[in-house]
């Protein structure tokens, strides 16, 4: 895959209706998968050596980035969603590669920042992990 403007990469949030509105392009992101693995390591099990338990554990994805809102009714949709604590259907969209879609919800990291004047978009700072469910990939 080759390089890709960050600008590029979108981030789309489910309104109300449930349908998916872009809100901001990110620059600077990360989008990590993680698996915990279910250590079952007893005092029998055979020379002492670490067990794990086949197709156990838990699975967790999380995309952070900065970027610049869309607009003033995105900047507004994203801040309801943190301050509802609500878990919402996302979409990351990542030219060349696909999308991510699944349940996410807002961490404490967002944070927004007016630049330039009322005319300038608001700069957005956030960091979102799976809610519930699996993400998945298109």
């Amino acid at each position: 895959m080759a390089a890709q403007k960050g600008k590029d990469l979108l981030l789309k949030a489910a309104d109300d209706a449930g349908a998916f509105v872009t809100v901001a392009g990110l620059r600077a992101r990360q989008i990590a998968f993680n698996a915990e693995a279910v250590d079952v390591t007893h005092s029998e099990s055979a020379g002492r050596w670490r067990e794990l338990l086949a197709g156990a554990g838990v699975r967790r994805a999380s995309i952070s980035g900065a970027g610049i809102f869309k607009d003033e009714a995105s900047d507004t949709l994203v801040r309801q969603i943190f301050f509802d604590g609500a878990i919402r259907d996302w979409q990351v969209v990542v030219p060349g590669f696909g999308t991510i879609a699944g349940p996410f919800q807002l961490t404490p990291a967002l944070s927004t920042r007016i630049s330039g004047g009322s005319d300038m978009p608001s700069r957005a700072s956030a960091a979102v992990a799976t809610g519930c469910g699996a993400p998945s990939m298109s």
